[in-house]
């Protein structure tokens, strides 16, 4: 069970991602999970989709080895397409017992599933390619400027 958690792991191989500053990457991948929440469409899921899956084309890690994290999560996912499906108002589609099914549910749940998804893939790519102390070098430098409001970094 625990090997199947690939979040925060890290793939060793050589690629054009993996030499990334990880500031870089870390600022990328907040601004690509920003950026699902921001889709009213799917066609930004499809952007967002083909986006990711050229990153990871160009990571070499194999996709089989990201999606193999995806099944810490499943049960997550499957709660909150459920909770999605039967509890949000709208257009109904069909009743089961004293559930309905609505439009509007249905949109939203395959929605926040895919949201899901790529929300989850897209911090497996930055972990999977930037070493736990590169990441953690990267996240310092990247609150550096908090000096000057005498914030301590670290």
């Amino acid at each position: 069970m625990l090997r199947d958690i690939t979040l925060g792991q890290y793939y060793q191989t050589e690629s054009v991602i993996h030499k990334m500053d990880p500031r870089v990457k870390l600022g990328g991948t907040l601004l690509f999970i920003i950026s699902l929440f921001f889709f009213k469409n799917y066609a930004g899921y499809v952007i967002a989709a083909l986006f990711l899956g050229m990153v990871i084309r160009l990571s070499k890690v194999p996709f089989r080895f990201m999606v193999k994290g995806m099944k810490t999560i499943v049960m997550l996912m499957m709660i909150t397409v459920v909770f999605n499906l039967f509890l949000t108002q709208g257009t109904p589609l069909f009743t089961i017992w004293k559930l309905t099914i609505t439009q509007e549910g249905l949109k939203m749940a395959i929605s926040m599933a895919i949201r899901l998804t790529l929300l989850i893939i897209g911090s497996s790519v930055m972990t999977l390619t930037t070493t736990p102390n590169n990441l953690t070098d990267g996240m310092e430098k990247m609150m550096g400027p908090l000096k000057v409001f005498k914030v301590p970094v670290h």
